[in-house]
């Protein structure tokens, strides 16, 4: 791919490793009635092997220099927009789509891995599973365990939502050209419905951690602390741990009690 001209403005690094690939193809078991949608396919590569799953694929390219090259590999099933993705209408696209489960593969820019991982949890699409490949240091922030520096806000947020597994590392080597840091690929697996109200749940969660290095007493203030800390003794907690201390399961049962 070295007559393409990579644009930094887009975070272009393309993934050039066979088995990786391969292995990224591997950890989504769609049928062929099933929907795969791939955010960035750059030069195609990981396109290939998706398309191997003979299901419907529809793939997001900001980079219309590139459209040449994509069309050709293009079939009946497989589908270019060429259009950056955020500013995209995902359901209406899908819609124009027979399918029965929706998968999402990405190897995305760096920069905006949070704002796309958003757009696909908060859009109609209730995607099956994500399987993304960002900046190692981002997918140990999402795949963060409580009473580690990494856990925060988005990480106990996306919790609500999937089952996040760190699949496997993928060295910078594997890239053309080669980035600054090494990747991971991180698998979202979509949950049950929560029974508590996403707002609220959300709304707690933003003031829970609104100040890292202070307690839940402190930046709960404006809420029913008494119930809050019945609720954290009954799980082995106080109102003088921080946020970061305190499990998904846990933040769900108290907004499930206020």
């Amino acid at each position: 791919m070295n007559e393409h001209i990579f644009k930094k403005k887009f975070g272009q690094n393309f993934l050039q490793d066979n088995n990786i690939l391969d292995k990224i193809s591997n950890s989504i078991n769609p049928t062929e009635n099933d929907l795969i949608i791939e955010i960035g396919p750059g030069s195609g590569n990981l396109t290939k092997y998706l398309q191997k799953h003979n299901s419907y694929l529809l793939c997001y390219e900001i980079d219309i220099s590139l459209k040449e090259k994509l069309e050709s590999i293009a079939n009946s099933k497989t589908r270019f927009i060429f259009k950056d993705f955020l500013e995209t209408n995902i359901e209406d696209d899908i819609n124009k789509i027979p399918h029965e489960n929706v998968y999402v593969v990405a190897n995305i820019p760096y920069y905006i891995t949070t704002p796309i991982i958003e757009k696909l949890t908060l859009s109609n699409i209730n995607p099956k599973s994500l399987t993304l490949m960002m900046q190692k240091e981002v997918g140990e922030r999402l795949s963060a365990k409580p009473k580690t520096k990494e856990y925060g806000y988005i990480t106990v947020l996306l919790n609500y939502f999937y089952n996040i597994e760190s699949l496997f590392n993928v060295s910078r080597k594997c890239f053309y050209p080669m980035p600054k840091v090494d990747s991971v690929v991180v698998k979202f697996t979509r949950k049950e419905k929560n029974s508590v109200d996403f707002n609220k749940f959300n709304n707690f969660l933003k003031h829970s951690f609104q100040y890292k290095r202070k307690n839940l007493r402190n930046n709960l203030k404006n809420y029913d602390l008494k119930k809050i800390e019945y609720i954290l003794n009954k799980h082995g907690y106080t109102l003088n741990n921080r946020a970061e201390d305190i499990p998904l399961e846990v933040f769900i049962d108290i907004v499930d009690n206020l």
